[in-house]
């Protein structure tokens, strides 16, 4: 299995687990050409599409991937964001702590904390991933998370330099206030990966940095040496091996 990036920070997110025989998308913040492109233009191999809330950057596609007959799946509360009540073909809002199959998938949604109506991070398992924490767009982790083997987290920004973009003004209060109560910190994704067993995973993988409040090289680094586990920064073309086992 390979995970590959299409997007990731707040012009757009989009990820895709695949092998040659099936494909999940992990948001849908992209153009969807640019799914079809990473997927050879072979849609046919997708089970499904998940979406973690409403903000466009991560559902700016959802109408598209319905459109394709691609399965998608959010909380209710985000569902009600984009669509009100409708119930749409290929639409599936699932609930927290309810695991439910996507393909040859197991996903376990879970609750997040962001400015958002009801967001959502996912357990997902697969024979050949084993356990892989997505959680994004959240100023805390909730939840421990058992027997994990490749992590997907955010780490938006670091508190000094939007200090310092703050100061020199940058970056507006009000907008530092938001990044504050919205996202996670380099400190607090740090802290959220030591407070979990780390000891069968694999790769940890950095989302949704910030543009300006973050350094990505710095938070590459730090993580890795914290967690003594592979590291790397998500960025549009970044494919790597994303399996159980590291061989």
């Amino acid at each position: 299995m390979k995970l590959t990036v299409i997007g990731s920070g707040s012009s757009g997110n989009g990820y895709i687990l695949h092998n040659d025989r099936e494909a999940l998308i992990i948001e849908a913040g992209m153009g969807m050409r640019r799914y079809k492109i990473a997927l050879g233009f072979n849609i046919a191999i997708v089970s499904g599409c998940l979406v973690s809330h409403e903000h466009k950057d991560h559902s700016k596609s959802v109408k598209d991937m319905l459109a394709a007959k691609i399965p998608v799946y959010m909380s209710g509360g985000t569902a009600r964001s984009i669509f009100g009540d409708a119930e749409l073909p290929h639409l599936h809002r699932i609930e927290a702590n309810k695991e439910v199959p996507v393909g040859s998938f197991q996903v376990l949604p879970f609750e997040v904390v962001h400015d958002a109506v009801e967001p959502f991070g996912y357990l997902i398992r697969h024979e050949e991933t084993g356990t892989v924490l997505f959680a994004t767009d959240t100023y805390y982790l909730p939840h421990k998370f058992n027997g994990l083997n490749n992590v997907m987290i955010e780490c938006n920004y670091d508190a000094n330099i939007l200090k310092t973009n703050v100061e020199s003004g940058e970056v507006h209060p009000s907008v530092a206030k938001r990044v504050l109560t919205s996202h996670f910190s380099y400190r607090h994704c740090i802290e959220a990966l030591q407070a979990n067993d780390l000891s069968a995973v694999n790769n940890i993988v950095l989302l949704h940095l910030s543009s300006s409040n973050s350094n990505a090289e710095a938070f590459r680094q730090g993580v890795e040496e914290a967690t003594s586990k592979p590291t790397f920064v998500a960025k549009a073309g970044l494919e790597i091996d994303f399996n159980k086992t590291p061989f």
